[in-house]
């Protein structure tokens, strides 16, 4: 008979398309996998996977039943999320997604309170940009995911959290200069996060510049390569206001605020709406606008 552990295994391997990293997802070994998959495919009595040395496909079955095994393991998921609805506290595993332009600042923080909070939460924190993020909500490999609104996914729910804004890092001989216009700040050479990153679209929407078209584009992996490229005079770039204090400190740049009507971008939380938790992650959100509160409050009086 076709096991909830068959399908959980095959899932992990349809999603890695590489037996090692399925079975380093699932906990298990490599040759424990394999068996299981074939166990799996002598139930079927068909193969859902083709092998060779280099790599794994999957049969057009394959494609199929990894399709439906994921919707099962989301209904299974959620059959147990709906006995944690019922309790008054958060329990059991949490797993939460965060993107990289607010994790550094905020996840530390939002662990500790949560960690306080609901002492019986396994917490399982992940930082990956928003199409990852996006994407481990809808397969159910997220519950919960602090990111840019709006989510832009029919079936995730969106919980707005606070609005920030964006500020400009220059160079600090630019410091006692009139903030630039978005005119002036297209022809500058704007320093950009790399692809992937639902901030760097942001900055080029404000600047009204379509994506890979900027001035001599120069990219970073982190807001914190961008500053320190600023200051080593490469160039100018935009950060959120929650990243100020943190990666402007020891670099030799100025900050200023854009004219009226300032970049700015909406952080939420974002779950499955089929998923009955909906309750407690409003209590989590409540903790992760606790937080950003604080840091709001530091960076303005450092």
């Amino acid at each position: 008979m076709i096991s909830i552990k068959h399908l959980r295994y095959f899932a992990a391997l349809a999603q890695h398309r590489h037996f090692g990293r399925a079975a380093d997802a699932c906990a298990i070994s490599q040759p424990a996998l394999s068996l299981q998959i074939k166990d799996l495919e002598d139930l079927l009595g068909a193969l859902l996977v083709e092998r060779d040395r280099r790599q794994i496909r999957l049969t057009s079955l394959g494609e199929a039943f990894a399709g439906r095994a994921q919707q099962i393991l989301r209904s299974v998921d959620e059959l147990a999320d709906l006995a944690r609805a019922s309790s008054p506290s958060l329990g059991g595993r949490l797993r939460i997604g965060m993107i990289p332009t607010v994790a550094p600042y905020l996840l530390p923080a939002v662990i500790r309170r949560l960690t306080e909070r609901f002492p019986a939460v396994d917490l399982r924190p992940r930082e990956a940009v928003t199409g990852k993020l996006t994407e481990d909500l809808i397969t159910g490999g997220l519950d919960i995911a602090v990111m840019a609104l709006p989510a832009s996914e029919p079936s995730l729910q969106d919980y707005p959290l606070f609005d920030e804004e964006f500020v400009l890092v220059r160079p600090l001989a630019d410091r006692d200069k009139p903030p630039p216009g978005v005119e002036s700040l297209r022809a500058m050479r704007l320093l950009l996060l790399e692809e992937g990153h639902c901030f760097r679209d942001q900055a080029l929407a404000f600047c009204n510049m379509a994506p890979g078209l900027s001035q001599d584009p120069m990219e970073g992996s982190s807001l914190a390569t961008l500053v320190r490229m600023v200051g080593a005079g490469m160039g100018v770039t935009l950060i959120p206001e929650m990243a100020v204090a943190a990666e402007t400190s020891a670099v030799e740049v100025s900050i200023a605020r854009l004219a009226e009507p300032r970049p700015r971008r909406t952080i939420g939380l974002a779950w499955r709406k089929t998923n009955p938790l909906a309750q407690h992650f409003m209590q989590v959100g409540e903790i992760v606008r606790q937080e950003h509160e604080t840091l709001r409050r530091y960076g303005r009086d450092a």
